[in-house]
């Protein structure tokens, strides 16, 4: 015996019937919670560095920045929040490298050999060694202090020196033979110009001290005064020899 669709609808089957409105709860799109609340904002385009010197230049440029997150606001549709990327370029200085086709001289060796720059006064023998008298005062004077100071010493007298011959215009106007004195202390020297006066004065590069101070061997004459009247005795021939380089001959009388 069939039933009615009234008796159906007031029945005790009427229950398991679906109403319209669980349906339309099912039936409902579910709507997309976004991750972040607020869409990324920009920063600001930051400005470029540029420091530029005489062989280089280092130039920095970001071209997008992290957003910041505001928590206040609700998300835009939905979106999720994408993270931009961040470059940095950096321009680094040319390196030149050396190859073998290359000119040699372009490359300056660092095995150069350094030089040493040498001061003197130079005047013939028989003033500096026999006339001018407190010029011996003034020697031994430096070379105690040099001693008590534990110096090592860097002044000699050179008789007859070579290295007179670069210089033509002052073995022009000197008396041979020549007596020099030389250091590598060119204030000191410029000083003792000053005390002796009567003395010529230059300077001159040499790679080693025995190329500085070379000599040529050479005799000494000098004669006694007949009346010395002075209150003190004359100096003794030789009195120079403390000053001469290493190694240098010892002119004879």
């Amino acid at each position: 015996m069939l039933a009615s669709v009234a008796t159906l609808n007031s029945g005790p089957l009427a229950a398991i019937v679906p109403s319209t409105t669980s349906r339309s709860r099912r039936q409902r799109p579910q709507q997309s919670v976004a991750l972040w609340p607020s869409p990324p904002r920009p920063l600001p385009k930051a400005s470029i560095i540029s420091t530029t010197g005489s062989d280089w230049e280092t130039v920095t440029s970001v071209k997008t920045a992290v957003a910041a997150v505001d928590s206040s606001g609700p998300a835009e549709n939905g979106r999720p929040l994408s993270l931009p990327m961040m470059s940095i370029g950096i321009m680094l200085p040319p390196v030149f490298l050396k190859t073998n086709s290359q000119d040699e001289s372009f490359y300056p060796s660092l095995e150069q050999k350094a030089t040493t720059k040498y001061y003197f006064v130079v005047a013939n023998a028989k003033f500096m060694l026999d006339e001018e008298e407190h010029f011996q005062e003034l020697m031994f004077e430096r070379l105690r202090l040099f001693r008590e100071r534990n110096k090592e010493q860097d002044f000699w007298l050179v008789i007859e020196p070579k290295f007179l011959n670069k210089f033509p215009k002052i073995t022009g106007r000197l008396k041979r033979p020549a007596v020099a004195l030389v250091s590598t202390n060119g204030t000191w020297i410029t000083f003792m110009k000053l005390r002796l006066d009567r003395v010529l004065s230059e300077s001159y590069e040499a790679d080693t001290l025995e190329e500085a101070l070379a000599s040529k061997p050479v005799n000494l004459e000098f004669e006694k005064p007949e009346n010395w009247v002075a209150p003190y005795p004359k100096y003794e021939f030789g009195w120079w020899e403390p000053f001469l380089p290493p190694g240098a001959v010892k002119p004879k009388a």
